[in-house]
């Protein structure tokens, strides 16, 4: 099997249909990208590195980096992190009250925005520098030395942030939010504010492919125990009200993010991040989810 041709063969031809999608518009400074923006990056476990498009183009890569946050945190906490958030699909959308207050402020998952607000707090209370120290974490993962975090993109959040400040005061009322509501915020803005590539994000999320541990540099990250529940809940939560469709279409775990990347985990095999910013009515880039469903197809290589 040619994987170079076959993710040639299906970027060609999902770049050549109708896109349904559209821009984000809640957040001003995501509508500013270029709507025929469309790359795509694979990178495997034998070293296969192979990009199309506007793989190199950084983009904000939103709730994709709810991934790494749990990751980190699960590392600093351990099995104690289950307390707090639980591991459950939600079958709501990403920002809901509704379901929060049902279940006396226990998140269902750790990438609803509730969860991931929890782990952001987590975060806040174990790490010395939290901003650094998790930029430091995501450079460890990674080849690349240039991520960063978006000043304008945090900024544009921020000033629309009604709904999150509504959960995490929510989360603080039923004692699940151990910090400044204020400063659990803040931090949760700039960690998805932050700006990376698709040749970044899927070389960096080959350590979920390979066991806990970074290919480049060997090193151990998270357990392998912890690597397969991560997955698990990229699988069952990684996508919200539309995790179903998404694994009975590409069969895959993984995350998406409303600044219009996907990425996806194979695991022993690869990892591979497609970008594209306008999104289905769920939310979800509408030709990323098209190329990686026909991708899967054509390679039969997905995890079922």
């Amino acid at each position: 099997m040619d994987i170079k041709e076959i993710v040639q063969s299906v970027f060609d031809r999902t770049k050549g249909i109708e896109d349904k999608g559209k821009l984000a518009s809640y957040i001003p400074e995501l509508k500013n990208v270029d709507p025929d923006s469309f790359g795509v990056h694979i990178s495997t476990t034998n070293h296969l590195n192979f990009g199309v498009g506007n793989y190199h183009d950084k983009f904000s890569i939103q709730s994709i980096v709810k991934v790494l946050s749990l990751a980190m945190a699960y590392s600093l906490l351990g099995e104690d992190l289950w307390h707090r958030v639980k591991v459950e699909p939600s079958g709501t959308a990403f920002n809901s009250l509704v379901q929060l207050e049902v279940e006396n402020g226990i998140p269902r998952n750790p990438f609803i925005n509730a969860g991931a607000l929890v782990v952001t707090d987590v975060l806040l209370s174990n790490l010395n520098n939290p901003q650094q120290d998790f930029l430091d974490f995501l450079k460890n993962l990674s080849k690349s030395n240039s991520i960063a975090y978006s000043n304008k993109i945090t900024a544009s959040e921020k000033k629309v942030g009604y709904r999150n400040a509504a959960l995490c005061n929510f989360l603080k009322s039923f004692h699940n939010i151990d910090n400044d509501p204020t400063d659990v915020l803040d931090f949760y803005y700039k960690m998805c504010s932050i700006e990376m590539s698709c040749e970044e994000l899927s070389q960096l999320f080959l350590f979920l492919a390979n066991g806990g541990c970074t290919l480049h540099k060997n090193s151990r990250i998270i357990t392998r125990s912890q690597t397969k529940r991560i997955n698990a809940l990229m699988q069952t939560c990684g996508f919200y009200d539309e995790s179903g469709d998404f694994a009975f279409r590409v069969g895959l775990p993984g995350k998406s993010g409303v600044g219009g990347g996907i990425v996806a985990v194979h695991p022993k095999e690869y990892a591979i991040a497609v970008w594209s910013p306008p999104l289905n009515q769920k939310g979800n880039s509408y030709k990323g989810m098209r190329f990686l469903e026909e991708f899967t197809t054509r390679t039969e290589l997905s995890i079922f």
